[in-house]
């Protein structure tokens, strides 16, 4: 068996060389197609991956899941090439520019795009901050962050949680997120993950109940489950990562 390589060395090396049916491959379409997915887009896995191998699709998709999933894969692009950058308000703020390219029917008085909300909004009901505190509530969140030498995943959920709970930009805002977590991620050594439609319910769930000080297992349950099939994946590409196997109270306890 041949020996076992980092991840993130393999992607970046992958994604200058574009080479076909590799790990780099696989992520781009499996994180453009779940994340999209679970927003309500309506591409299939095989067309997401023809959009990306191709760039072709057939005549019955609509305009906007075909931007929204080439927008994605820039996205991961940008975030490959900036892994090591810090995460700033002009940096959530491009990659917001970038999910939204294009994206028709985003020409409403509402429809503000890399730039944070200009009317309230809510989120399964929740409330969502206001348009006059979200400046300072992202500032406060990478504050939180900046010092900080290295990131556990207690930290991605967290930052994860406050992310949507803040809910800056009028659309595209667990996209956003769940790319920033990408990115905290690979920059941590950390597996990534996506999450998929059989995980979303409990994802959602677990977004909510992290607002309870006291509930905070779920959204880490969900994570390390997302994490388990990530490894499988790696398994195959014969990719190395930490295989230490921690449940979520253990993670949670190193933070209590």
């Amino acid at each position: 068996m041949s020996d076992t390589r980092e991840l993130l060395p393999v992607l970046l090396s992958e994604k200058s060389r574009k080479i076909k049916g590799s790990i780099y491959n696989r992520m781009q379409v499996d994180f453009a197609y779940y994340s999209n997915r679970i927003e309500g887009n309506h591409l299939t896995h095989d067309q997401t991956r023809y959009i990306y191998e191709t760039r072709t699709i057939d005549g019955t998709v609509p305009v906007n899941d075909v931007f929204e999933a080439a927008n994605h894969f820039k996205c991961f692009d940008y975030i490959l090439d900036t892994v090591s950058d810090p995460i700033t308000e002009d940096y959530i703020k491009q990659l917001h520019r970038m999910l939204k390219n294009g994206v028709m029917d985003d020409d409403t008085d509402y429809a503000v795009i890399g730039d944070y909300k200009k009317y309230p909004n809510e989120v399964g009901e929740i409330e969502t901050a206001l348009p006059e505190e979200v400046a300072g509530l992202i500032q406060n969140l990478l504050r939180k962050y900046e010092n900080k030498s290295a990131l556990d995943l207690y930290d991605v959920a967290e930052f994860h949680a406050t992310f949507e709970k803040i809910h800056p930009f009028y659309d595209g805002n667990g996209r956003i997120g769940r790319l920033i977590m990408l990115k905290q991620c690979l920059a941590n050594g950390i597996v990534p993950f996506f999450i998929n439609e059989d995980t979303k319910h409990f994802y959602y769930i677990g977004l909510k109940e992290w607002q309870s000080d006291e509930k905070k297992e779920r959204l880490i349950d969900v994570f390390l489950s997302m994490q388990d099939d990530m490894k499988a994946i790696l398994n195959y590409f014969r990719i190395d990562y930490d295989k230490t196997e921690l449940k979520a109270r253990e993670v949670i306890s190193k933070h209590i």
